[in-house]
């Protein structure tokens, strides 16, 4: 692999002229590094390799949505086969019903809707629950991503009404005595409560459990739906990370492995809550989505999701909770769970996504580690490697070398 790159010196000319047509050269915040990111040119199992020829071990895997990383040979055969037959249609198709039939399968949630994204797949949840009880407030904790949609973002930012903020009630995760305060003062008013249960943004910190049981029994005596967002967290368990929880919420939300790298999300809940959708129902929500459950989306996932199985999940959280204590043994902070792991520094977000792309390393740009099932305990070694070095490049206090990880 290529070592010492220069910052932003594998764009190109690429990044001029994306810079002619996009807002600094690309229409993702969550991909932006200053002073320009690099451009994928080729993905392949485990690796990326750039514009510039540069190949990284992918531990990004689009934001946790490659589980099986990239080109996967058995998810491209059925893509190719669905191509032949067509790629969307004005009709509802029988491999969407499949997607359904093992999501309900390996979730025990009985009725499922699909949309193209995660935060397309709240929204819809928070629609729901405003539409099954009559409210409008909606309670969230601060530092959790829900995706981009009003309700979910920071309310102090550009954009938001006041609308807006008068039916969201935002809180520090964790905080008794700020919910029950303010299930006390609205919560007859409530529609809903969302709560991710290791949320990324807030640091992959895992939700206490006994406070996610409180939320629980609260939100069923006042009536309050409980969403859970499983986004990034269904890759945990089969039934994602709820499991552990021993709480059943009354709607979930889910995206990135169920679909096998191409765009989706998903909403899963019992017929009493779901039937909002119902088109022959005396107060019908409707909803549309030109590409929502559209067949290549579809037959990915559901070959993305079957390759996933209970052994699999094992697996690959193993070789996370590896990884893990290899970085707590060089002193690297860390936070996650499974094959979700976080590097949690003090450090400029930026100078550490760099420091381990310069190195051979793709990851999130806020540390974040998503593993893939193309990874072998090679791969794990290297990626400790990298990220060892590239926290010490930066904070040599932070780190040291433990015998074996590093040559």
């Amino acid at each position: 692999m290529q070592q010492n790159l220069p910052r932003g010196s594998s764009s190109g000319n690429l990044t001029e002229r994306a810079n002619r047509v996009m807002v600094r050269g690309n229409t993702r915040s969550t991909v932006f590094v200053p002073p320009h990111p690099p451009y994928a040119a080729k993905g392949e199992g485990c690796y990326v390799t750039d514009a510039a020829g540069h190949k990284v071990i992918d531990a990004n895997n689009n934001y946790t949505a490659l589980i099986h990383g990239h080109s996967d040979p058995d998810i491209g055969d059925a893509v190719r086969q669905q191509l032949t037959s067509g790629t969307a249609f004005g009709l509802p198709t029988e491999v969407e019903v499949q997607l359904a039939e093992l999501l309900a399968q390996r979730t025990g949630y009985e009725r499922w809707r699909f949309s193209n994204s995660g935060t397309e797949a709240v929204m819809t949840a928070i629609r729901a629950a405003r539409a099954a009880t009559g409210r409008d407030i909606v309670l969230r904790f601060e530092g959790s991503y829900h995706g981009t949609s009003d309700p979910v973002v920071a309310q102090s930012a550009a954009g938001i009404t006041a609308g807006n903020r008068q039916d969201v009630i935002a809180l520090p995760q964790g905080d008794w005595d700020a919910f029950d305060e303010a299930m006390a003062q609205h919560g007859r008013n409530i529609a809903a409560v969302l709560i991710d249960l290791m949320p990324n943004r807030a640091g992959l910190q895992p939700a206490s459990h006994k406070f996610v049981r409180h939320v629980r029994e609260v939100t069923q005596q006042l009536g309050v739906l409980l969403i859970v967002d499983e986004v990034i967290t269904l890759r945990i368990a089969l039934g994602g990370l709820t499991e552990e929880y021993s709480i059943t919420p009354d709607l979930v939300t889910v995206g990135k492995i169920i679909g096998g790298g191409f765009p989706v999300g998903a909403v899963g809940g019992p017929e009493r809550i779901l039937k909002v959708f119902d088109p022959l129902g005396s107060r019908s929500v409707g909803w549309g989505g030109t590409f929502s459950a559209n067949p290549i989306s579809m037959i990915a996932g559901k070959v993305a999701l079957e390759k996933f199985d209970a052994t699999r999940i094992e697996a690959l959280n193993a070789k996370g909770e590896h990884l893990k204590r290899l970085l707590e043994k060089a002193g690297v902070c860390v936070a996650g769970r499974g094959s979700l792991v976080r590097i949690t520094e003090q450090l400029p977000a930026d100078d550490l996504w760099w420091s381990a792309y310069e190195r051979g390393l793709l990851i999130g740009t806020n540390g974040l580690i998503a593993l893939s099932t193309p990874m072998n305990n090679e791969h794990i070694s290297e990626i400790a490697r990298i990220s060892i070095a590239a926290v010490k490049h930066l904070k040599p206090s932070a780190a040291h070398v433990p015998q074996g990880v590093i040559n």
